[in-house]
């Protein structure tokens, strides 16, 4: 049975296996080394075997735990080129692939869901087309014969995400004592927030439906309309085409701009015209179709904007843009992301912030690993001036989702390596950015 792993003790041990496991190696390679087996060599098999041990691991347990994989994935591009060479296949692998459950199990949730003559709605090839954090994907035929997509949940994801989830948030609440200028309980409750959400067909079935008719007849952008929703099972149309991950390891340097160009517009376009911002921005969920389409499935996670986005972001970038570090450092307190009590220098704030809407500077921009490495730097790197300034910054609840969707989207598109005009997007389709 592959089953999620539902008790919180064997998940925990689980994860623990991870530092627990690269330790025991390291170990072992000491031992080699002192026999002679030359640094390099013994080096190079300790990160493919912990690469290997973390797709293991992560993938096996798919629920929180495979999310956490899947956000890795889509950040890889920020990270080392020394450290995360070793492990780029594994990640990329996280972004749309994990253990499929067996046929017997599926079979089982269809007629727990549909009832036992379930197969007179549709026929679905056994062997899963995509598998995930919450559930996997089969292609099925209905008895027009239409093309579908079956979407059906793990059994036990519901406890599995939230373990993994809540596990989170108590190591959260810890980083508390030493980031006094982070509030961590609106983060953690937007994050359980969204889990329920995403694990509610219902819901996602009635978000798919928001952007199918949204983006209905759309030139540039295709979402496949629902044809059949259960507690555990969500039917969709039959959406061809290549995966992103296949764009960024194969395409030619035009496609990746243009579809670069297409995903930047889509993330960005969705509150206006859906009144719904797509959550879930790894390459998984994306294709390009044979015409020429951006493809975009998986409505699980979205953030509702039914006003679109708030008008103080683009504001703020614009201020940015503009060096006015006073006003700056007054919207983001008045937004809470600095907290009462917290001081900050407003020159050194713009300091921090200039490098992160660099993109905003020239018509086009080119997404690159090497310029997203340049970028978070003094964030990750301890020795940074800007370092202690990140420390000092609040991220609300009610921002928390879009500033994961903003930073995941631009791990995408260095992903891709896209030259965007990422300014004459963020005019068309973010409120306040070209005013003034």
């Amino acid at each position: 049975m592959t089953q999620i792993p539902r008790g919180a003790a064997g998940r925990a041990a689980r994860l623990a296996s991870l530092p627990l496991g690269h330790a025991g190696r390291s170990a072992r390679g000491i031992g080699r080394r002192l026999t002679g087996t030359p640094a390099d060599v013994v080096n190079e098999e300790i990160q493919r075997r912990t690469a290997e041990q973390l797709f293991a691991v992560l993938g096996q347990l798919k629920g929180g735990a495979m999310k956490v994989g899947q956000a890795l994935s889509v950040l890889e591009a920020a990270m080392p080129e020394d450290l995360v060479e070793p492990y780029r296949e594994m990640l990329v692998r996280l972004q749309d692939a994990a253990p499929p459950m067996t046929t017997q199990e599926v079979h089982g949730v269809l007629v727990r869901d549909l009832g036992p003559r379930w197969r007179e709605q549709f026929e679905i090839e056994d062997t899963p087309v995509a598998a995930a954090s919450i559930g996997q994907v089969h292609r099925g035929t209905m008895p027009d014969g239409r093309r579908v997509a079956v979407k059906v949940q793990y059994p036990g994801a519901d406890k599995a995400l939230r373990s993994d989830l809540q596990q989170i948030a108590r190591l959260a609440r810890v980083a508390t004592t030493w980031m006094p200028a982070l509030d961590v309980k609106p983060v953690t409750e937007e994050l359980l927030a969204a889990a329920d959400e995403e694990l509610d067909y219902a819901l996602e079935a009635a978000n798919q439906r928001a952007f199918a008719e949204a983006f209905r007849d759309d030139p540039h952008y295709a979402v496949p309309d629902v044809v059949l929703q259960t507690r555990h099972v969500l039917v969709s149309e039959w959406l061809d085409g290549a995966p992103l991950g296949q764009v960024i390891r194969e395409a030619d340097q035009d496609v990746r701009d243009r579809v670069g160009q297409l995903y930047l517009g889509f993330m960005l376009s969705g509150p206006a015209r859906a009144g719904l911002l797509h959550a879930d921005p790894h390459p998984g969920n994306f294709r390009l179709t044979p015409d020429g389409r951006l493809g975009v499935v998986d409505y699980g996670a979205v953030a509702r904007l039914p006003q679109g986005f708030p008008p103080v972001i683009g504001a703020l970038a614009r201020h940015a843009l503009a060096g006015d570090s006073a006003a700056v450092l007054e919207g983001l307190r008045a937004e809470g992301f600095v907290l009462p009590g917290i001081e900050l220098d407003a020159d050194e704030l713009l300091r921090y912030l200039l490098p992160f809407i660099e993109p905003l500077r020239e018509p086009e921009h080119a997404f690159t690993r090497e310029w997203l490495r340049s970028v978070t730097r003094g964030v990750t790197d301890l020795r940074a001036p800007e370092f202690a300034t990140g420390l000092r910054i609040n991220m609300p609840r009610e921002y928390a989702m879009i500033h994961r969707v903003f930073l995941g989207s631009t791990g995408v598109l260095c992903q891709l390596g896209a030259t965007v005009a990422a300014r004459g997007a963020m005019e068309r389709h973010l409120p306040g950015f070209a005013a003034g």
